[in-house]
């Protein structure tokens, strides 16, 4: 957290071990969950948000990560196999597994009652939030931004092979209407019933090299992606996510905040596992974004979801300050094929 700034909204999801295999060979081990990737993004932008997370007491990232989990169980641990062209590797290419579970995030984890926030995420990945704990952030924070995949994954009983379901047969659908924005991915979207959830919030549908689009009750807007030489698409939902949600606690309307979710995901594509962001670049970021802030503070309700002038100038920008090397390996990578979990692949 940034010292002497109270936080802007609170985190709920837990940390994992990520192993990114190919052909049978571990390609990296690195830190993951979807609070990490978030707050890689706003921590580097300098904005506070108070986390809630759990790993196990075998978690190898307790000293290096910003926010320590609460000790409890097991880690989560996630296999993703690949099938894909050498030179790159592909989500849709990817096989997904969850081979050991963290326990769940509990109302009684969260902060108490009497405190507030402007903002909360919901970032499950292996089925730690349960339907209470969504609930308790609900009357907790003024807006909440879930990620479908916290709501809608199953795991196969036998090898822990990912799965989907629809969220209307979820414990979920029932808080559906009291949320503030839906993220889901092309490959979720189809599980979600946009124009019946599109009714009570926004649904934000990120399509990788296609952008995104936001639906909203009487509407809908296309936000063109950056372009990117993708190397790993892990975790790149997640960062789009702490982008957006910067861009929202920043001020800025809808359609520029999803600009910065699609300029964060651009960058950790990028990247393998866990991304590192340039100082330089940052305060880059940050500068741009106070800009674009001054143009138009003070939108409405109706213009919050408008491009307005100055939209594709702010665009422009961010092109811009991708110029700006970036570190390619982050320090939370292990790369070593002989440490633990490559003796349980097959």
């Amino acid at each position: 957290m940034v010292a002497n700034q109270p936080p802007h909204g609170l985190i709920v999801g837990n940390y994992c071990h990520d192993v990114l295999i190919k052909n049978n060979a571990v390609l990296a081990e690195t830190l993951g969950g979807a609070a990490a990737f978030i707050s890689a993004v706003l921590d580097g932008l300098h904005l506070p948000f108070t986390y809630v997370t759990k790993a196990g007491s075998d978690f190898a990232y307790t000293t290096t990560v910003n926010h320590p989990p609460i000790t409890a169980g097991k880690t989560a641990v996630f296999h993703a196999y690949f099938d894909s062209d050498p030179s790159e590797i592909r989500r849709e290419d990817r096989i997904l597994k969850r081979i050991s579970s963290s326990d769940p995030i509990s109302p009684a984890d969260l902060p108490d009652d009497d405190v507030r926030f402007g903002f909360g995420l919901a970032v499950g990945v292996a089925g730690e939030i349960v339907p209470e704990t969504l609930e308790k952030m609900l009357e907790l924070c003024d807006v909440v931004l879930v990620d479908v995949q916290a709501l809608v994954r199953v795991f196969d009983e036998t090898d822990g092979t990912v799965k989907l379901v629809s969220l209307k047969e979820t414990g979920f659908n029932r808080l559906i209407s009291r949320i503030g924005f839906l993220k889901a991915s092309a490959e979720e979207v189809p599980y979600v019933d946009v124009d019946e959830v599109r009714k009570s919030c926004c649904v934000v549908v990120t399509g990788g090299e296609e952008g995104c689009t936001v639906y909203w009750k009487d509407g809908e807007v296309k936000i063109p992606a950056f372009s990117s030489v993708q190397v790993d698409p892990t975790g790149a939902g997640d960062s789009f996510l702490g982008g957006l949600v910067a861009g929202l606690v920043e001020g800025l309307a809808l359609p520029d905040a999803a600009v910065l979710g699609n300029f964060f995901g651009s960058l950790t594509v990028e990247q393998i596992g866990l991304p590192e962001f340039d100082v330089r670049l940052m305060q880059k970021v940050k500068d741009e974004v106070q800009a674009r802030k001054m143009q138009h503070d003070g939108h409405d309700d109706e213009s919050r979801f408008t491009k307005t002038s100055g939209h594709e100038q702010f665009i422009a920008s961010l092109v811009a300050a991708k110029l700006i090397k970036t570190h390619t390996v982050s320090p939370n990578h292990v790369l070593d094929p002989d440490m633990r979990y490559t003796d349980v692949i097959s």
